[in-house]
């Protein structure tokens, strides 16, 4: 009796916090970004300049990381249309129950499974359709007005534009592909569907490969709950085994190596880029779904950039990394608030945030809705270093999916929690 009126008790709590986390995530305001028109803007490897053609060159002011066919001078419609065709993926609400839980949305406590989603559906995008890559439809998404909206509200506006669609497509008829057309359409269709197909694995729902469903049920093994607070760390070891157990073919050609102590081992990449990895799922290190030395390398490394704080002697190394062509962005932020940082301009940071609550989307249907370094020498202490042969070969205990932090301990510092600054 006593056990039933304890669950009873957790079950009548979790519904009072996910509708408190409800309502305070399901408000979503405007915020306004102020860019500079003399500074170069770094998207994930790609340099934007704002200035007019006849300016001053543009170039001067960007790194030297950045190719010269890679910097845009006077695009703001580029940064724009690059920018929004990053997948991003925020609080939701209203899907099925999450494993071992009565919870239904992940508001308040499943920002970093959003960031680790959103780092690993940028290398897919990365990986599948190349980092020139744009959705077709990105510069015809309305921006958030300066009114405020409930999630309520929004569902409703919704419905009424499923229900105007729908009438609209009982008179018109889409065939399932062009008709008609050269090869350059058809290729943009074919990349449209691969797009489609990449979002819909981190749908929120137990069947999504990479959604947040797959995720919790993995972090169980790692003595997480629903509900939970997830470390960057535990994250990476999660998104891991979450591509490594993928039944999809396309991702049976991908691997994802997460480095240990700080220390990229050139080996154990090696071996993971061949599939020599000898995972849970595949014993014997054979991937019988891509041939030997074929598979695309998803490299993750959790790294402690501070305390309390970032330390600024990491600031220039952030930026380095995301100025690098193959870069997929860095998760990190603030205790128990995570981000999902893509660029910078000057010394501030562009992140996407996931700190908002939506309603939830239902993948499974054919036209689900989309609108969804290496350290420079002048610094003191590199970030991670790489190192050549296996971890093994060092005697590093590779066990650190239970601790999130086995990386850096500062003894001076007891009181210091667990890292919340990490670059992935």
């Amino acid at each position: 009796m006593e056990t039933k009126g304890t669950d009873e008790v957790e079950k009548l709590k979790s519904k009072f916090m996910s509708a408190w986390h409800n309502v305070k995530y399901s408000w979503a305001l405007k915020s306004k970004t102020a860019f500079s028109r003399n500074s170069p803007v770094f998207l994930l490897g790609k340099c934007y300049h704002f200035k007019a053609v006849d300016d001053e060159s543009p170039t001067e002011s960007c790194t030297a990381e950045a190719l010269e066919d890679d910097v845009v001078a006077g695009n703001v419609d580029g940064f724009r249309k690059d920018f929004t065709s990053r997948v991003w993926l925020t609080y939701r609400e209203e899907f099925p129950a999450l494993p071992g839980s009565t919870l239904t949305s992940d508001c308040g406590w499943g920002c970093t499974l959003r960031a680790g989603q959103m780092i690993l559906a940028q290398a897919l995008l990365l990986h599948i359709l190349g980092r020139d890559w744009t959705w077709s439809e990105s510069l015809t998404l309305e921006s958030l007005d300066t009114e405020t909206w409930t999630s309520s509200a929004a569902r409703r506006l919704v419905a009424t534009l499923e229900a105007s669609i729908q009438g609209e497509r009982t008179q018109v008829t889409q065939p399932l592909c062009p008709a008609q057309g050269g090869a350059e359409e058809a290729d943009s269709y074919l990349r449209e569907a691969y797009h489609r197909t990449i979002v819909s694995w981190f749908g929120d729902e137990p069947s999504a490969q990479l959604g947040i469903h797959r995720l919790v049920q993995l972090g169980m093994t790692s003595g997480k709950r629903a509900g939970d607070w997830y470390g960057p760390a535990v994250v990476a070891h999660i998104l891991r085994k979450a591509v490594d157990e993928a039944a999809d073919a396309m991702l049976k050609g991908i691997g994802v190596y997460v480095a240990q102590d700080c220390t990229v081992y050139s080996a154990d990449v090696i071996d993971s880029h061949s599939g020599r990895t000898g995972s849970h799922s595949d014993p014997q290190g054979l991937n019988s779904g891509a041939a030997p030395d074929s598979r695309a390398v998803i490299i993750l490394i959790p790294v402690r950039l501070g305390g309390e704080k970032i330390n600024p002697e990491y600031l220039s190394f952030v930026k380095s990394i995301l100025s690098l062509e193959y870069c997929i962005g860095i998760i990190g932020g603030k205790p128990k608030q995570a981000y999902y940082f893509v660029g910078f301009q000057d010394d501030s940071l562009i992140y996407m945030d996931p700190h908002y609550c939506q309603s939830f989307v239902d993948v499974s249907t054919s036209d689900f809705p989309l609108q969804i370094l290496q350290p420079s020498a002048k610094e003191k202490y590199p970030a991670f270093t790489f190192m050549k042969g296996h971890g093994k070969d060092y005697e590093l205990s590779i066990a650190v999916e239970k601790r999130e932090w086995p990386f850096i301990r500062d003894t001076r510092r007891a009181g210091t929690t667990s890292g919340d600054f990490v670059l992935l």
